[in-house]
């Protein structure tokens, strides 16, 4: 009987102490994000924004977890591709031509509030 207590107190422990997904920013917030990096956020401000900063757009906003996170679990490799390539809607390279993969690769983390990729 003890046992059971104590496996389902800690059960109940580890379930409050799990991150919960943040909640998505409003549009003002999204409207105002900008990468961190001033490179990246020229990038961003050229050519993500419009779509990813825009609510309606079809594309995830910028910061909305809720929206990346099933994103993010097919890998960053995939996202990089569909980035690339295009996927539905995105066009290929999110017509960012002076992008390079790199400068892609740290536009998705940012946009997918992912900064830190061990997240």
């Amino acid at each position: 009987m003890r046992r059971a207590f104590v496996f389902v107190a800690s059960a109940l422990l580890l379930t409050a102490c799990g991150s919960k997904t943040p909640p998505p920013p409003t549009p003002e917030q999204a409207a105002a994000l900008r990468p961190a990096d001033a490179k990246l956020a020229g990038l961003y401000e050229t050519s993500c924004h419009a779509c990813h900063a825009t609510p309606g757009t079809g594309a995830p906003l910028v910061h909305d977890r809720a929206a990346w996170d099933p994103r993010w679990k097919q890998g960053e490799a995939v996202l990089l591709d569909h980035t690339i390539q295009g996927f539905n809607a995105m066009p290929a390279t999110g017509q960012c031509v002076a992008c390079t993969p790199g400068d892609f690769q740290g536009l998705i983390r940012f946009m997918a509030g992912r900064e830190d990729s061990a997240k």
